[in-house]
């Protein structure tokens, strides 16, 4: 078990990636910490991570709420006397061209992508710092490697992310925290559910693996990365897209 007793928060773990990870984290013998808005959400994660016997607690937090995040950092401290990995996965889409995107889509996708993870990383860096160890990972996107028609919120989002991701690698590195970031390609969640049979075909057929990925394939490299079996990685941003971007 490579998280062994390891205290693993995970963002928008209700569904999707989020919940995949939360789940690989339980198998791999972590404390699963498992945030969403929703309370339903919550309660359908943490009970997923317990049926893999992992101890699991959740916390409905929106993440562009300050005192909500604060106080989730806050209480898993009190009850488990540290936090050893924060995986910062929240996150929205509201897609439109540039000379058709609002102002409301454009602050909505940065108030959740960008300045949650921001939120997040404060709530629990100086409870890391303090340890003199812990794991931060941040979901940026090939979106923000290399943009996309379409998501100027959300490739500036991305983008922000990886720029979060470089910085805090230098400045908690000599504090032993380590900081990486995965940048998932086309993956078969509930954000494509409204995308069309054709276009989806379109995506697999771009992907030179000629499939989407599974959420769980996105999940075993967030647990290598809050492993120690990674602990000479830091700064990095790893791509997980069947080479899309080849």
């Amino acid at each position: 078990m490579r998280l062994k007793d390891k205290v693993c928060v995970v963002t928008g773990a209700a569904q999707g990636i989020g919940l995949a990870t939360a789940q690989k984290f339980a198998r791999e013998g972590a404390i699963v910490v498992c945030c969403d808005r929703r309370q339903a959400g919550v309660d359908e994660a943490v009970a997923a991570c317990r049926a893999e016997g992992a101890r699991a607690e959740g916390f409905v937090v929106d993440v562009t709420r300050r005192e909500q995040v604060e106080a989730m950092a806050a209480g898993v401290k009190a009850r488990f006397g540290r936090i050893d990995v924060l995986v910062n996965n929240a996150g929205i889409t509201q897609d439109a061209r540039l000379q058709k995107m609002t102002l409301a889509q454009f602050d909505a996708v940065i108030d959740v992508n960008l300045r949650g993870v921001f939120h997040c990383a404060q709530a629990v860096v100086d409870t890391m710092v303090e340890q003199g160890s812990g794991v931060i990972l941040n979901a940026s996107s090939v979106v923000g490697i290399y943009g996309n028609y379409g998501q100027t919120n959300y490739a500036a989002s991305k983008f922000g992310v990886i720029g979060f991701t470089k910085t805090w690698s230098r400045e908690l590195g000599p504090k032993g925290v380590r900081v990486n970031a995965v940048a998932p390609g086309f993956v078969e969640t509930p954000i494509l559910a409204t995308v069309p049979p054709k276009v989806l075909e379109q995506m697999r057929q771009s992907v030179p693996l000629r499939r989407l990925a599974q959420p769980e394939e996105v999940a075993n490299v967030y647990a290598f990365l809050a492993s120690d079996e990674a602990s000479y990685v830091n700064g990095a941003v790893i791509e997980v897209s069947g080479g899309l971007t080849v």
